[in-house]
């Protein structure tokens, strides 16, 4: 899912960039407000977690990869603001150290994996858990249904990012400056393997984590509102 430099127009960049702008301003304020002491060292593993977890990346077609992100667990264990700057961190540290996702592109894949991932999986996950008690069953099946669709959810806008890209920069020939695949095509590749795949290893770590979580360590799960 890491967009990569010299795929998505200039315009594209500097909007999706100047929308995460005041996502990153309103969760550090948030994560100063309302993290505990206690509670930086798991920002710092949350952090950690994401970028191994995104590193087993497998190519696909349209340019990009597919791959986990571990960004629903993060949320349930810090909250989806503090989800978000974990995340941010991991994407940062890879494109600038190691090339995996463009550096013009960060505020696009931030978006997608710091922002659109963690709160919609999230909000999920509150909404098929609620009013079920701290060890209900029902929190491990929200928690995987939570981590599959986000996941999914995340692929299809850089799908989307992607196939807009030859609507929006060609040559009067019509042949595309950046990202050449349209809609037809960016859309189903980043689907597919992400329904058929990377959705179901979300799904089974956000689960397990939790159901573990849950008989060893309850404290430690994300119950507040936000």
């Amino acid at each position: 899912m890491h967009i990569p430099d010299g795929y998505l127009g200039p315009s594209t960049c500097v909007v999706l960039g100047a929308a995460i702008l005041p996502v990153w301003a309103v969760a550090s304020k948030n994560v100063k407000k309302t993290l505990k002491a206690k509670q930086v060292p798991m920002l710092a593993m949350g952090a950690a977690f994401s970028f191994v977890i995104m590193m087993f990346n497998v190519p696909i077609p349209g340019g990009t990869t597919g791959h986990a992100v571990g960004g629903v667990l993060v949320a349930l264990l810090l909250g989806p603001w503090a989800a978000c700057i974990s995340i941010t961190v991991a994407l940062v540290v890879q494109a600038l150290l190691f090339g995996d996702g463009g550096i013009t592109a960060v505020g696009a894949n931030c978006f997608n994996m710091a922002f659109v991932l963690p709160f919609t999986g999230y909000y999920i996950y509150k909404a098929i858990s609620f009013n079920s008690a701290p060890d209900s069953p029902r929190k491990v099946i929200a928690a995987a249904i939570a981590g599959y669709l986000a996941i999914n959810i995340a692929a299809a806008c850089a799908g989307f990012e992607f196939g807009i890209q030859p609507l929006l920069y060609h040559e009067a020939s019509g042949h595309a400056l950046y990202c050449p695949y349209g809609l037809n095509v960016a859309i189903p590749a980043m689907l597919g393997e992400h329904l058929l795949v990377f959705g179901w290893v979300e799904a089974l770590v956000t689960a397990l984590v939790l159901k573990y979580l849950q008989k060893q360590a309850p404290e430690l799960l994300y119950e507040g509102r936000t």
